[in-house]
């Protein structure tokens, strides 16, 4: 079941580890956060018994699984991975850069970049043997994590706030799942979950599970290879819960170990301003970050006020030359609007989040004229096509 070169699993804050050869296979499946100091344990991996050919092909994410804890014959898998980079040529002109490329993970499954981490997470709990698995989730999560769970029929339970698109309520029942819609925001969500489910569970929230961020890197090394292993001059993505963050680094610094690269690519992680507690924090050169008092963003999933890998997004962020930024959210939704009308992409309004960033960093010259960047879109705008809709009516379109 796991791959020749997982270790096993470590603590990032004290030295509590978990090694394959010394627990029983259901303890590491199943393994939430350290038990020791509860901070997020993380995937380890012995790359010198890595091939780099072996992850320098494939289309899919699990063509990878000699990096990945699982062999790809176990993995809970529907061929996610393999998304385009989408040359952006008209964008580029607009912004004065040399290349821009649209990671599109809108292609995703579900619709959604989560898909990639989902499937190791949920891959990890049924081989553990749970019986119930559960998270609170702005609305990608639960929906990814109900499909994964469709394949097994293991019962799956997310809780979301109210503040969810439709889109993704509905499909968490399509898919099988039960729901808790939680009045509030994903705060509450989360509360209602530690407070209401009664019922063992795995829980597969984001760094509560040591597997789906782990699942994201690969995200980094299709970036990559869609460039024949040529590092792009910035990688812009948005952050939430920090996830997408440490998993892209993660990748990136993997690909460098392998010798598949020479040198770290800057990561700069774009937030909506009306809930930036990663942006703050890199801000005030804070190695910690603080809870949002008060998030209010029209971009669902990045409204999450108290991100469990923010402290280790920004270690990332920083190991990498890169940075953290805000955008408004008017800024994100023109920005989502401008790449669909002139690079037919449809990106969602996180992806527009991240859009924006890159505008930004355009403008204010950390992008030079001679720059090849790589945006990621991290869901398809069928998740919210209201709100992009709303926005051409509040210009009168």
């Amino acid at each position: 079941m796991f791959s020749d070169a997982f270790v096993g699993l470590a603590c990032t804050d004290c030295d509590a580890s978990l090694a394959v050869d010394d627990a029983d296979p259901e303890a590491i499946s199943g393994a939430g956060p350290c038990p020791d100091c509860g901070a997020p344990r993380v995937p380890e991996y012995d790359l010198d018994a890595v091939n780099p050919e072996s992850v320098r092909t494939g289309r899919r994410a699990w063509d990878r699984d000699a990096v990945l804890p699982f062999d790809a014959d176990s993995a809970l898998s529907a061929a996610e991975g393999g998304t385009p980079s989408v040359d952006a040529p008209r964008l580029a002109d607009e912004l004065g850069v040399a290349g821009v490329e649209i990671k599109d993970e809108a292609r995703n499954p579900t619709g959604s970049v989560l898909d990639r981490g989902l499937s190791a997470a949920v891959t990890a709990a049924d081989a553990a043997g749970a019986e119930l698995i559960a998270c609170a989730s702005p609305g990608n999560a639960g929906q990814s994590m109900a499909a994964y769970a469709g394949q097994v029929d293991l019962r799956s339970y997310a809780f979301v706030p109210t503040r969810s698109p439709f889109s993704n309520k509905a499909m968490v029942n399509v898919h099988g799942g039960e729901m808790k819609v939680v009045p509030g925001r994903l705060g509450d969500a989360v509360d209602a979950l530690e407070s209401e489910l009664q019922s063992d569970y795995v829980d597969l929230g984001a760094f509560s599970s040591p597997y789906r961020h782990d699942g994201l890197k690969t995200v980094a090394y299709e970036v990559l290879a869609d460039r024949d292993w040529e590092t792009p001059d910035a990688l812009v993505l948005p952050a939430s819960t920090g996830e997408l963050v440490v998993g892209v680094v993660d990748g990136l610094r993997e690909c460098v170990e392998l010798g598949l690269i020479d040198d770290l690519p800057p990561v700069y992680a774009v937030q909506a301003a009306g809930c930036a507690p990663i942006a703050a924090a890199f801000e005030h050169g804070a190695d910690e970050t603080e809870p949002w008092e008060t998030p209010d963003t029209i971009v669902g999933e990045l409204e999450v006020a108290d991100p469990p890998g923010g402290d280790l997004a920004l270690a990332a962020i920083r190991e990498t030359g890169g940075a953290a930024l805000t955008v408004e959210d008017d800024e994100a939704l023109e920005s989502a609007v401008a790449v669909a009308s002139t690079e037919t992409v449809e990106i969602g309004l996180a992806g527009g989040v991240a859009a924006a960033g890159l505008w930004a960093l355009a403008e204010d010259g950390t992008i030079g004229a001679d720059d090849e960047v790589v945006v990621v879109n991290t869901e398809a705008a069928t998740k919210a096509p209201d709100v992009l809709r709303s926005h051409l009516m509040g210009q009168g379109v």
